[in-house]
């Protein structure tokens, strides 16, 4: 039976963390001169990431303050918004599906684009994430996640690892999608672990509960042994809690019972495994300790809402409720 990777790092957001990885990265180099401006559509369970290294760009996300940012600065849209870039506002934003582009590989293109002023270049990429830990963290995102260069000692690295995905882009040698995926996995947690460290909306929720010593702990404990008939009293003496205060608080703070935590995380846990491996109902069910398929579909039907069947032929699941939400 496979297992979720197991560790006692004592660091449950850390372990959240580890769990962004990522997949279909996509990555543009661009040259713009002013005026100039492109729309990006939305593009479900997707994340942007945008990086400045010269000149300057607003970026406007609809529901968000526009953002202006400049050399160095690094800025994420989690939600697979549609979005526009350009250099000042008013500037005319055609979609990037009618500008010509100059394709290098399946994931890595340029574009030059513009009426000849001042110049700006970035680089754009869109990624995104297979495990359910990794949802559940960026969905707690804001629409807009800025990092400005001014303000952040990391400016040296970035810049050294956007040459870097710039070098592998321009050669693609053997293992280059592979680097480029790597570096950009970097990027973006760096971005993630400078919104947690400045923001106060990440000391609450679903990322406070994380950082609580005791209900973190629980929390990992479930992450890691989804398969484990984890009970109240089971958790409260893992975190050294007595029963009825391990409840309390955990609802406190995670705004959902534990036992329905767990229940939905082993479901999300058993959806990824069905729409990222592919693998087989019946094989699932077994990874996640059922003693037979049909007591699992029943769970997974009663709290997912489809049958697991059908997410396996690739059905919608957008509107399922994510872990990190409430589900009352």
């Amino acid at each position: 039976m496979k297992k979720e990777q197991s560790w006692d790092s004592g660091d449950p957001l850390g372990e959240a963390l580890h769990f962004l990885r990522m997949s279909g990265t996509f990555y543009c180099r661009s040259a713009f001169t002013a005026p100039w401006g492109l729309e990006l559509p939305p593009m479900a369970d997707c994340l942007w990431f945008h990086v400045i290294t010269s000149g300057q760009c607003r970026l406007e996300v609809e529901g968000a303050a526009p953002c202006l940012m400049r050399p160095g600065d690094l800025a994420l849209v989690p939600h697979g918004a549609g979005h526009s870039l350009r250099d000042e506002a008013g500037s005319a934003a055609p979609i990037i599906y009618d500008l010509h582009r100059d394709y290098i590989s399946d994931r890595y293109e340029t574009l030059q684009h513009g009426g000849g002023g001042a110049a700006t270049n970035m680089i754009c990429g869109a990624v995104q994430f297979d495990h359910p830990a990794a949802h559940s963290l960026i969905r707690m995102l804001p629409k807009i996640v800025h990092i400005e260069a001014s303000m952040s000692p990391e400016m040296d690295w970035i810049q050294s690892t956007l040459r870097l995905i710039a070098a592998e882009a321009q050669q693609m040698r053997p293992g280059g999608e592979t680097i480029i995926t790597r570096l950009s996995d970097i990027l973006v947690i760096q971005a993630i672990r400078s919104w947690i460290d400045r923001d106060a909306a990440a000391r609450t929720g679903w990322l406070g509960a994380l950082q609580d010593k005791q209900i973190g702990r629980a929390i990992s404990l479930i992450h890691r042994d989804p398969a484990r008939e984890w009970t109240l009293a089971s958790l409260a003496s893992e975190v050294a809690m007595s029963r009825s205060a391990f409840a309390a608080r955990f609802t406190e703070l995670v705004d959902e019972p534990a036992m329905h935590y767990a229940a939905r995380w082993r479901m999300h846990v058993g959806m990824s495994w069905l729409k990222e491996e592919g693998a087989a109902v019946n094989e699932v069910a077994g990874r996640l300790g059922y003693q037979s398929e049909a007591a699992f579909s029943r769970a997974f039907k009663r709290i997912i809402g489809i049958a697991p069947g059908a997410v396996r032929r690739g059905a919608d699941t957008a509107n399922v409720i994510p872990i990190a939400i409430k589900s009352r």
